[in-house]
């Protein structure tokens, strides 16, 4: 039986792809490779590491650690979401359980096999976006196997019916992963804005981005189509534009990756002795060559889907009438588990 599982990282410091792994916390409990898989022992373990942590949440660590630890194995295949610019990594296990010798922070590891990374969310229905937003680190993937695993090549284990959580009047350790948290509210709603920004012609989004940038008090307009290294919107902190700098921006509504040619194109655009600056404005994310082309300039930022979704939550009630209708947004509060289950 094809095993798949999702599994959530809050260490954005760690370079999973690069070094070829997961991973999971709880470095407090020492070397995990000698636990025993025994649930109750563990419990107590945990209860005794981490006095002030509630019951339910010692039996959530407790299972996860124990499926980490000795349920997953070399074969089973693994969704790691990352946050930072909503893309998802898919990788197959190639090995048991280890602890990393002289590393600090998250310790306890598995090697990974990594087979498409940087895919964008938007590639997967919404019920899948949502079954991965579990509040638990690490879960098994039921509902939608056969969707992810499409993505890597990998024919479905059979069935695949999409099925709807079902969240208990009470959850149970092993039913918060279904249940509408916090994190799965947010992902939702950022998905939400993603889709319908994406859906937008190129020249509808350039009036957008202006007006962001406009609700964020910058004045800001689309400029006409000349060829000018891509230049879509001109922005300043001035209504006349004769305060320096003045900011070019380049809006792509792609959720792929922008590589260094792209930036590249807009560096050149912008003209010497720092009266001008690029913005680079995108849903989706940049290579690494970008990222490091924008390090070495100073008249360079780049804004990927992430930090787009954060400045329109940021400044949405200053947004156009007209843009707030295409985004019904509103704030509310929802049970947030993150503290107690990363």
């Amino acid at each position: 039986m094809t095993v798949v599982w999702g599994i959530h990282n809050n260490q954005p410091d760690l370079d999973l792809i690069g070094g070829g792994f997961v991973t999971i916390g709880w470095d407090e409990l020492g070397d995990m490779s000698a636990l025993p898989d025994d649930r109750d022992f563990l419990k107590d373990r945990l209860a005794e590491t981490y006095p002030d942590v509630t019951l339910g949440a010692i039996r959530v660590w407790a299972g996860v650690i124990l499926r980490f630890n000795f349920e997953m194995q070399p074969g089973d295949y693994i969704i790691c979401p990352n946050k930072a610019d909503s893309t998802i990594n898919i990788g197959r296990v190639i090995g048991d359980f280890y602890v990393e010798p002289g590393v600090d922070v998250h310790r306890n590891r598995r090697h990974v096999e990594w087979l498409r990374t940087g895919v964008p969310r938007t590639e997967f229905s919404q019920g899948a976006r949502y079954e991965i937003g579990s509040a638990v680190t690490l879960f098994k993937v039921k509902n939608h196997t056969g969707e992810f695993l499409a993505a890597v090549g990998v024919a479905p284990p059979g069935d695949d019916t999409p099925v709807a959580p079902v969240v208990p009047p009470v959850p149970g350790p092993d039913l918060i992963e279904n249940e509408p948290s916090a994190e799965r509210v947010a992902a939702y709603s950022r998905d939400f804005v993603v889709d319908v920004l994406r859906k937008m012609d190129p020249f509808r989004f350039e009036h957008f981005t202006a007006a962001v940038l406009r609700a964020m008090g910058y004045h800001a307009r689309p400029t006409v189509a000349t060829g000018d290294g891509g230049v879509d919107v001109i922005a300043s902190k001035d209504a006349l534009g004769i305060e320096h700098p003045v900011i070019k921006v380049q809006c792509k509504r792609t959720v792929n990756t922008i590589g260094a040619p792209d930036v590249q194109n807009l560096a050149g655009a912008l003209a010497h002795g720092g009266s001008e600056v690029g913005l680079f404005v995108t849903l989706g994310s940049y290579s690494a060559d970008a990222r490091h082309l924008e390090r070495t300039r100073q008249d360079l930022r780049l804004v990927n889907g992430t930090e787009l979704i954060d400045m329109i939550f940021e400044h949405y009630e200053r947004l156009d009438p007209e843009w707030q209708a295409l985004l019904p947004l509103r704030q509310v509060y929802a049970v947030d588990r993150d503290a107690e289950l990363s």
